[in-house]
């Protein structure tokens, strides 16, 4: 079953009066728990794709259907809605918020859906639990290595069971020995609960850990190689 399904995707944006093509004619379906990975060079479209794909950038044509659901025709707050139910996000910069706790954070997107404070705890406990984490409930996120913040940043994207989470250059800040640990903790946790992961990245590391890797160039497909799940 698709999970993700991406159709004739362009964007085309304006710099110093000049068109930049950033994609051109994406088409592309994933399915429900991949583990797969966008790669290409630097402008090669692949966070312009993701950021589109996450409803924060809006193409020029194409269609997207996250879960069945179209993002075409959406008001913000529909767009909106379907970012919270729909996707989780892990960004570069880790993106949490320094007023909370690690595990508020985390509980941050199951608190925006209602879910029961009980549930929410339970839930983050869980999570902390595999993501070695369990010592950092109650800890702020500029006391906390990046390497533990990312961590809180993976728990928070998959907390309220998205159908996809979008991981945009997840292991750029990170050294090669903890951003690995990162990746294989992700890894465990696509293959126990099925979570589906998009990463963009060009991290040798990654694309070798991902099941299936994309390359853009460009702004355009140019192959698409599976691997035999391991």
């Amino acid at each position: 079953m698709s999970v993700l399904e991406i159709k004739d995707l362009t964007k085309d944006y304006v710099d110093h009066g000049v068109v930049v093509k950033a994609l051109r004619g994406v088409d592309l379906e994933i399915e429900a728990g991949e583990f797969m990975a966008i790669a290409g060079p630097s402008g090669s479209g692949k966070t312009t794709l993701l950021n589109i794909v996450g409803g924060l950038d809006s193409p020029t044509q194409g269609t997207i259907k996250i879960d069945g659901l179209s993002q075409a025709g959406l008001s913000a707050d529909q767009l909106c809605d379907l970012r919270r139910d729909k996707i989780g996000f892990v960004f570069q910069a880790y993106n949490l918020f320094p007023i909370l706790s690690a595990a508020e954070n985390a509980e941050y997107v199951m608190e925006l859906k209602g879910v029961p404070a009980a549930k929410r705890r339970q839930r983050v406990k869980e999570l902390f639990e595999q993501l070695g984490l369990s010592d950092y409930i109650n800890t702020m996120p500029l006391k906390m290595s990046g390497g533990q913040q990312q961590r809180v940043a993976v728990a928070r994207a998959i907390a309220a069971e998205p159908a996809v989470v979008l991981a945009d250059e997840p292991t750029a800040n990170l050294d090669q020995s903890t951003g690995e640990s990162l990746v294989e903790m992700m890894r465990a946790i696509n293959k126990e609960q099925g979570v589906t992961f998009v990463f963009s990245t060009h991290d040798p590391m990654v694309l070798d850990h991902a099941d299936r890797v994309v390359k853009l160039v460009d702004g355009k497909i140019v192959s698409d190689e599976r691997k035999r799940a391991g």
